[in-house]
């Protein structure tokens, strides 16, 4: 209940075991603790913490302003929601490879099963955009030998390296900064931005380590089908803004029917029922708890 039962460790070596299996692992954005929870109990393979979605939630851009401590600090409190492992979000490592180091440290800490770290420039932006500058590819390997090194206490913790080479160089050069990370350390690669399922198709081809893919809504990417992604063969999907972009124009009419209508009844067939609510935290297992603790006389 307070915690989940099911480990840090066990979370890390149960995902490492699927990323074997050879099928699709999806992973929805979740920005707060209780969507973790709603997307373990619809059964999905893991949980998504998006830097975007989190400057965002905070009212700010995303363009590099979060700090570790908070990042890691909104990381945790998810992560230790659901029993499923959480990948997170790490920009650009908050600063040169030391601190991406005392990152990948911090976050094996509280909890987190993996993060991302990405080549691009401070002040970064949103990987869908124009106008991305990315560092040395001899930088970003720095980077990720310094976090495939701090993982020592737990090796189980993926290092995934994200390349936005694409936008600006061009396909054959993210290909060849995907291969220079992976000889760093990096487990996983996270190429951005692709245009379409030929690239998709091509990276899978060029890239021996396993692939993850960015379904973001709005960007670059057509949003393909886990079918498709499956048939190119990738490993892992993330989808990083969809809940925050369904909740945030669900608040946004909602907000326009009180204001117009001057109460929310009819918008109540459209809200989660306090009763699901109270089945998603387990209310009554809280209560029975308490109860027990308190059954006693002095």
């Amino acid at each position: 209940m307070l915690f989940q039962t099911t480990s840090p460790f066990e979370k890390r070596k149960a995902f490492r075991e699927k990323l074997k299996s050879g099928k699709l692992l999806r992973f929805p954005g979740a920005w707060s603790p209780l969507v973790a929870m709603q997307i373990e109990k619809l059964g999905f393979d893991g949980v998504y913490i998006s830097g975007s979605v989190l400057s965002n939630d905070l009212g700010y851009p995303d363009i590099g302003l979060t700090t570790m401590s908070e990042v890691t600090a909104r990381g945790r409190q998810i992560a230790r929601a659901t029993a499923l492992p959480s990948i997170i979000d790490a920009d650009t490592g908050f600063g040169v490879p030391m601190n991406m180091a005392r990152t990948v440290a911090e976050m094996i800490e509280l909890g987190l099963a993996g993060c991302h770290l990405e080549d691009q420039e401070n002040p970064k932006r949103c990987g869908h955009l124009d106008g991305k500058a990315l560092v040395t590819r001899d930088e970003m390997v720095m980077k990720v030998k310094a976090a495939a090194d701090a993982k020592k206490m737990d090796s189980n913790f993926l290092i995934i390296a994200r390349t936005d080479a694409r936008a600006s160089e061009g396909l054959d050069k993210a290909i060849d900064r995907a291969k220079a990370y992976i000889d760093a350390g990096a487990e996983m690669i996270f190429p951005e931005a692709l245009a379409d399922l030929k690239e998709f198709e091509t990276f899978r081809k060029a890239v021996s380590a396993p692939l993850l893919a960015n379904m973001t809504e709005f960007g670059k990417s057509r949003l393909l089908t886990t079918r498709e992604l499956e048939s190119v063969g990738f490993n892992m999907v993330i989808y990083p803004v969809t809940t925050l972009r369904l909740a945030m124009k669900a608040v946004e009419e909602g907000l326009k029917v009180i204001k117009s209508q001057g109460t929310q009844e009819s918008l109540l067939e459209k809200m989660q029922h306090r009763k699901e609510l109270y089945e998603l935290t387990e209310y009554e297992r809280y209560n029975d708890l308490d109860q027990n603790i308190f059954n006693f006389k002095l």
